[in-house]
């Protein structure tokens, strides 16, 4: 009897051996692949399913610290700024992960066939829960479909459906459902959070931004800190710096063009407010990211390349 692959084979093979963010013929699904462990690096996540398959990442998000790893997924259900470091990794035994972006429209198709629920509290925007086997059987057979590119075009949709599924019936389903459109608090923000994902470099109305929620500025202050555990204001500022560092570590600008593209005007409150999120001036801590190669700072505002 043939025994099926593990999700550890699956992505070794995909991968080749060789490191880095591994982008894949089917929408959304990506595969990483690290020899090293990673110092703690800025990234800003899409809405997305985070899966390890070996190894082990630390992911903090506001002041709470996340672990996770083979026995554990890490979900994110909006657009937030965190750190995170891969922790266990060898040449021996190296980290192995995928990602699958998490569509708005396609978890709304999900939530609508599941039919309506009790209306709650706005949650944080990111959990780590145990993997089950039926969760982490779907995400090996979609693995698995990129050695079949044709059978993947009817296939993959399917398979992601049942994630999306599992996922809603799961633990963390009232988290996934803030992503779905709807009038929930939860949802109202997650769609704040997606309009300022676009829109950083602009000055910051918060009661516009409210209104685009459909909320008081008071109440969209508090919603808004529940799900990112930030005010408008530090969301803002962190998505300006992650994209300045991008910009930077890109070696297309410099520091004072970088503060100007992102939306400062004062070139010195950027040097502080960069020194006092990432512990250096703008030019040390560029430096220090090249020679140390760390390969999620280079992916940070990508939606298919940043690492899990």
């Amino acid at each position: 009897m043939r025994s099926t692959p593990s999700l550890a084979q699956l992505i070794e093979q995909q991968t080749r051996g060789v490191d880095g963010a591994h982008p894949t013929a089917i929408g959304g699904l990506s595969l990483f692949r690290w020899s090293t462990a990673t110092p703690p690096t800025g990234v800003v996540y899409a809405p997305a399913l985070c899966v390890i398959a070996l190894g082990a990442k630390r992911v903090t998000f506001g002041e709470k610290e996340y672990l996770y790893d083979a026995q554990h997924y890490l979900l994110v259900a909006a657009d937030i700024p965190a750190t995170a470091r891969i922790v266990e990794a060898t040449p021996q035994v190296p980290y192995l992960a995928l990602m699958l972006q998490l569509d708005p429209l396609e978890v709304g198709e999900v939530v609508a066939q599941l039919g309506p629920q009790p209306e709650t509290p706005a949650e944080r925007a990111l959990a780590v829960s145990a993997l089950d086997a039926a969760l982490l059987d779907s995400l090996i057979r979609l693995v698995n479909l990129l050695k079949e590119p044709r059978a993947a075009l009817v296939l993959a949709p399917l398979v992601r459906k049942e994630i999306l599924y599992r996922l809603l019936v799961g633990p963390e389903g009232t988290r996934l459902r803030q992503l779905a459109s709807g009038t929930n608090q939860g949802q109202r923000i997650t769609h704040a959070l997606r309009w300022l994902r676009t829109h950083y470099a602009e000055p910051l109305r918060v009661e516009a931004i409210a209104k685009l929620a459909a909320m008081s500025p008071s109440a969209f202050h508090r919603h808004f800190k529940a799900v990112t555990s930030l005010s408008p204001l530090q969301y803002q500022k962190r998505l300006r710096l992650q994209e300045a560092r991008h910009l930077m570590l890109g070696g297309a600008v410099d520091a004072a063009e970088a503060s100007f593209k992102v939306g400062y005007e004062s070139p010195s409150q950027f040097n502080r407010e960069y020194r006092r999120l990432f512990g250096a001036p703008p030019r040390r801590d560029v430096e220090a990211l090249r020679q140390a190669q760390v390969p999620a700072v280079a992916q940070a505002f990508s939606d298919v390349q940043a690492p899990p």
